[in-house]
């Protein structure tokens, strides 16, 4: 037992010392692979697109933050468009999903009439539906905010229905005892103890809205991350898409912190 206690202890202490460096490890080795692909390519073929060189991407992302023919800034405003796009589906998404996902947990009569039906809707791909959803629904931007949610409710539906299945009953019976109806149930009961983690189901599900988002505006936009990925792709410009992925990548790792403080801040209980 005392030597389980001394390995568990050192291993603790090894963790913290080097967590900063384990981390950007594998990082910097990808970085370096990258460095010595591109130059081996450019030795051979200066003229390759495939991997551009450090310089050629800093020279893109300059482009991308410099104004253009229109009097725009690329980058600026292609995020500003998605990151539109993405916060009104997300908000809605998981509007949708905790609504549905509570009443197929507490009412019984929801649950046997949506339970299934979710379930096998939630097995269906979204992308698939798409040209459905743009022949019904047009090419404006309400079309693409709502393949996100019905990308993406089905999951969050089911996630918190499963929470809400799985929220202990004696609590229920304690308000029932207390003269407490089904309203207040849902919300002096169960909503404040699954809030915690409901932010971490929407944080689960923060690159399937990513993947919905950018397949949205490869097709039908005139700006956005994902339509310029997909505009200079048929030019090979490597220089610009990569800065795009790495940007959509740090803004979906950003969020995702900002989600998980939230929570760290307001629910301080959840962790421990």
């Amino acid at each position: 037992m005392k030597v389980k206690k001394i390995f568990w202890q050192s291993n603790n202490d090894i963790n913290r010392k080097s967590a900063l460096f384990n981390s950007l490890i594998l990082f910097i080795l990808l970085i370096i692979c990258y460095v010595v692909i591109s130059d081996l390519r450019h030795i051979s073929n200066p003229q390759d697109k495939i991997f551009p060189s450090l310089q050629q991407i800093e020279q893109g992302v300059k482009n991308s933050l410099t104004l253009n023919e229109a009097g725009v800034i690329s980058l600026l405003a292609d995020t500003s468009s998605s990151l539109m796009r993405f916060f009104i589906g997300i908000i809605l998404a998981t509007a949708v999903g905790v609504f549905l996902g509570i009443g197929l947990g507490v009412f019984p009569f929801l649950e046997s009439l949506f339970s299934r039906f979710i379930l096998y809707f939630d097995k269906v791909p979204p992308l698939a539906l798409l040209p459905i959803i743009f022949i019904f629904s047009g090419l404006g931007e309400p079309t693409k905010i709502l393949l996100i949610v019905i990308g993406v409710s089905p999951s969050i539906t089911l996630d918190i229905y499963l929470r809400v299945k799985a929220f202990p009953k004696e609590q229920i019976i304690k308000a029932i005892t207390l003269g407490a109806n089904k309203y207040k149930i849902i919300t002096k009961v169960i909503l404040p103890q699954i809030s915690p983690a409901i932010i971490n189901i929407v944080r689960l599900n923060l690159i399937n809205v990513w993947l919905f988002l950018i397949a949205a505006e490869s097709i039908a936009a005139s700006e956005g991350l994902g339509y310029r990925i997909f505009l200079v792709r048929r030019y090979l410009a490597m220089d610009i898409i990569i800065p795009y992925v790495l940007w959509i990548a740090f803004l979906s790792f950003f969020i995702d912190g900002v989600l998980a403080k939230w929570a760290k801040y307001q629910y301080p209980w959840y962790n421990k």
